[in-house]
């Protein structure tokens, strides 16, 4: 189904009735990658799952957007539905728009329950190394980038900055590259103590991308938290244990 929200047509599904689950995903993935979770729980619920600007079959935003852009559109795209109640479930990037979304005052609507899976939202410590390389990345980039060392090598600035971009940074156009450099240098690890009601905690103790660590971590700054581990799982636990994931959810969501 398509939604216009904000102007922009937004793909999204919505199975099921009873109380609502809104699904959130990750960066670089759609709601797709949700079937499964859709197909557990639309039994018993209304699962309603969207796919955000520059993702699945929905159009990238009109420039670069930054998280409480994000959080904009899916508040009135929640307000479109007419939804007053819900419960949240959030992978990876989904987490960073869940926290400052919780955050808002006045929202039109209220959380039951929250789930996050592999969520995003806590920045990690650079060391010393990161930092110095940091540091000489921009440097050089500074330098080549001059008008007669561009003149002489126009591809250099491009070359390093495939050489040091993430996949996601160097799959990505240039508006959605704009808008991850936006989202990834937030830290939101302040907004965890905000959230109020019962969150389960899903991660993959071989998660790189986010790190166990942020798991323990979130557990001990939210008030009624609980976390399930997923050993020898990545970052997306939720596919590569869906069993073990989609049991707690049921045992969650009741």
């Amino acid at each position: 189904m398509v939604i216009k929200v904000d102007n922009i047509s937004v793909n999204y599904v919505d199975e099921g009735t009873g109380d609502v689950i809104l699904l959130l995903h990750g960066w670089g993935s759609n709601i797709t990658l949700f079937d499964g979770i859709i197909k557990t729980l639309a039994p018993s619920h209304r699962v309603i799952a969207l796919d955000m600007p520059g993702f699945g079959k929905t159009p990238e935003p009109p420039g670069a957007w930054c998280v409480d852009d994000y959080v904009d559109l899916v508040i009135h795209f929640m307000e479109s539905l007419q939804v007053k109640e819900c419960s949240v479930l959030v992978h990876s990037f989904g987490g960073r728009v869940l926290l400052k979304m919780n955050a808002r005052d006045h929202l039109p609507f209220s959380f039951h329950k929250i789930v996050l899976i592999d969520s995003a939202g806590i920045m990690p410590k650079k060391t010393r190394r990161q930092k110095v390389s940091l540091w000489a990345y921009k440097t050089a980039r500074r330098i080549m980038s001059t008008k007669i060392l561009h003149f002489l090598y126009p591809d250099a600035v491009e070359d390093m900055r495939k050489k040091r971009g993430s996949a996601d940074y160097n799959n990505a156009t240039p508006i959605m590259r704009e808008t991850l450099v936006k989202v990834v240098n937030e830290d939101l690890e302040p907004l965890l103590p905000q959230i109020s009601v019962p969150t389960l905690i899903i991660w993959g103790d071989m998660d790189t991308a986010t790190p166990i660590a942020d798991a323990r971590r979130m557990e001990e700054l939210i008030k009624d938290a609980g976390l399930v581990v997923c050993e020898g799982a990545g970052h997306y636990s939720f596919l590569e244990q869906p069993a073990k994931v989609l049991g707690a959810l049921q045992a969650f969501f009741g």
